[in-house]
């Protein structure tokens, strides 16, 4: 059986090897044992597994492999940001963004090619959705490029804010998220440390509160609801009321709060009523904000506002005591934007 045929073992939860193993009349206490040796040692064959019998070891190997991302290309900047476009086994592109902080590196993957959510602002609606990734894809990224760090302990932070939204691949993510926080037979990654963002796919919401215990993000992006609906369709569904009252509505964890992301453009959403607007609408809930200047691409119609109106905006939420950061894009002297470096390769192949 070739590798191409075979099933990457990571699609397999713990739970899902255990049964595999008891189908094959072995101890179901083995699968701890291999996953432990691919996620926190980092193995790529099954040949290295010493604490497990040669004749398992050769079982897995002719149904499983322990798959890596082809990496099609890495984009570094000036400022340390490392851009990777991972070639998929049926050709398709993903992107994740290794971004250097003070003490630790954060990672942004992706948890479909493409998306379908059409918002107006983003180069990664453009190429329209393509499919969801799998469970193993998406724990992949990390796993993979973890593995490239000359320091794999500074990788402390995981955001789920790269290409696609994650609730749409509601399954596959929440599985991902939970081998990927798992101490004991996943990649160890503090659920603290773990941030899934969504648009607004208000039903899931519930679901994700109950699911699992990481960060939530809201792309929020405007403060009343025509302005949303021109910038992201989804809001024409599940418009701002019914989106805030499920935030408001979010189990948190004892002095956690949600982050809503907004993308400050020039024009559109970054006067001073929508800033006094915005510190309103995000009474009910425990909040903080990033404030995200437009990161422009080639042939996009908005703009990026002037400095003096982005700190003007985020005077305004700090005075009346949000947390407000102003999120400045890294790698802008690469393929910075979600969805350009594919964007990039497709237009140069």
């Amino acid at each position: 059986m070739s590798s191409s045929k075979k099933t990457d073992i990571k699609e397999l939860t713990n739970d899902q090897l255990v049964l595999w193993l008891e189908n094959k009349d072995l101890e179901p206490y083995r699968a701890a044992q291999i996953l432990k040796w691919i996620y926190l040692r980092q193995a790529d064959t099954f040949d290295i597994m010493t604490d497990v019998g040669k004749e398992i070891r050769e079982l897995l190997s002719r149904h499983f492999s322990i798959a890596r991302l082809e990496k099609a290309r890495i984009e570094t900047s000036q400022d340390g940001s490392k851009k990777y476009l991972f070639k998929l086994n049926d050709g398709k592109y993903v992107e994740s963004v290794l971004i250097p902080e003070k003490d630790h590196y954060t990672l942004c993957i992706s948890s479909q090619v493409g998306c379908a959510q059409g918002c107006r602002f983003c180069l990664t609606a453009r190429g329209g959705f393509v499919r969801n990734l799998t469970r193993g894809e998406i724990i992949n990224q990390v796993r993979d490029v973890s593995k490239c760090l000359d320091d794999s302990k500074r990788l402390t932070n995981i955001v789920l804010m790269g290409m696609g939204e994650p609730l749409a691949n509601y399954s596959n993510v929440v599985s991902a998220v939970n081998t990927i926080t798992d101490s004991d037979t996943g990649l160890g990654f503090s659920s603290r440390r773990l941030t899934i963002s969504t648009a607004g796919l208000t039903p899931k919401l519930s679901d994700l509160g109950r699911d699992t215990t990481v960060n939530l993000a809201i792309s929020l992006n405007a403060t009343d609801n025509k302005s949303r609906n021109m910038l992201m369709p989804i809001n024409r569904k599940y418009p701002l009321e019914k989106l805030l009252d499920a935030c408001a509505e979010y189990p948190l964890k004892p002095r956690r709060k949600i982050t809503f992301e907004y993308t400050l453009i020039k024009g559109v959403n970054d006067s001073i009523k929508d800033a006094k607007r915005l510190v309103k609408l995000l009474r009910p809930i425990r909040a903080k904000i990033n404030l995200i200047p437009f990161n422009a691409y080639e042939g996009s119609e908005f703009n990026r506002p002037e400095e003096s109106v982005i700190l003007s905006f985020k005077e305004i939420l700090n005075k009346n005591n949000y947390t407000a950061i102003i999120r400045h894009s890294k790698g802008q002297d690469i393929s910075a934007a979600c969805g350009q470096l594919s964007a990039n390769l497709m237009r140069d192949a």
